[in-house]
């Protein structure tokens, strides 16, 4: 539908004249007859009755006035509700954030940030790291908070993204403790393969532990009982005694005080994280540009 066909519905309903509502559009009878007739064609229901000497509304067109001039309002009013969000927009920092981090870190990080600097308002994605590389290509988010390993190159890091180590993280593989306390499961116990509850290809985690684990466990029996996209539903699996899975400290950091999970294997198999903050590469707003300072300077 052509949204000048409601000021052409609008002008008729007005002069009952086509003559009259004519002119008024600035056009020919012919065309401004046509123009109407599309519009009961798109609506499906004639508006008009053209069978007296004055043209007078349907039924339908009576309501369809009221729906007229409402929608005509809402347009009006489109360019400042448009403007409202594009400066609400411009204040508002667009984080996309690991899973884990998001409900681990990031928390804390920002409040030990507001100590410091005005943060602001705060929009964030929370999802596997996969996702939130790309809202960082697609330049839909300002930042993008994840774990990463020196030897092994993200998306955004092969990419050129400017980025801020902001703490760090170590993945530990942890068993669920038996009733005796000691781990339910032993994987230096070679007789049996070591029940692993593993994450997907999707996962970022995942991508550092096939990066560079995968050789130190060349001669470990393995068989894989779990696969996830997230550490947080992993975690579960574990407790329940599933198998041995290797995640975040930061996510476990009370199941390992309480002895609800235990750490297993040799010292060789923990692996230190990186806790990252990125950055889109090209300009970004003031806003933004303030917070990265401020947060590369703290």
């Amino acid at each position: 539908m052509n949204l000048s066909w409601l000021d052409d519905f609008l002008a008729l309903a007005l002069t009952k004249n086509f003559s009259r509502a004519a002119e008024l559009r600035h056009m020919t009878q012919p065309a401004f007859g046509r123009r109407i007739r599309a519009l009961e064609e798109w609506l499906g229901a004639d508006l008009f009755n053209r069978s007296t000497q004055a043209t007078t509304l349907t039924e339908t067109g009576e309501w369809f006035r009221k729906v007229a001039q409402d929608l005509l309002a809402q347009v009006a009013h489109l360019p400042g509700e448009a403007q409202a969000v594009e400066e609400s927009a411009s204040t508002t920092l667009q984080f996309a954030a690991t899973h884990t981090l998001s409900f681990t870190f990031m928390p804390g990080w920002l409040r030990s940030l507001e100590s410091q600097i005005p943060v602001g308002a705060i929009q964030c994605v929370s999802d596997m790291l996969q996702r939130c590389e790309a809202l960082m290509l697609q330049g839909k988010v300002h930042f993008a908070l994840s774990h990463a390993h020196p030897a092994v190159k993200g998306q955004l890091e092969s990419a050129g993204y400017p980025s801020i180590q902001l703490g760090t993280d170590t993945l530990i593989p942890v068993s669920a403790a038996n009733e005796q306390g000691h781990a339910h499961h032993h994987p230096d116990d070679l007789s049996c393969p070591m029940p692993l509850l593993n994450y997907s290809t999707e996962s970022g985690i995942g991508r550092i532990l096939q990066a560079v684990l995968a050789p130190q466990l060349e001669h470990q029996p393995i068989q894989t009982v779990f696969t996830a996209h997230l550490a947080s539903v992993l975690k579960p699996m574990v407790l329940t005694g599933r198998g041995i899975a290797w995640l975040p400290q930061s996510l476990i950091t009370d199941e390992l005080a309480a002895g609800r999970l235990i750490g297993v294997g040799p010292a060789r198999w923990r692996i230190p994280l990186q806790i990252r903050l990125y950055r889109d590469r090209g300009k970004i707003n003031p806003t933004a540009e303030m917070f990265w300072t401020a947060v590369s300077r703290s």
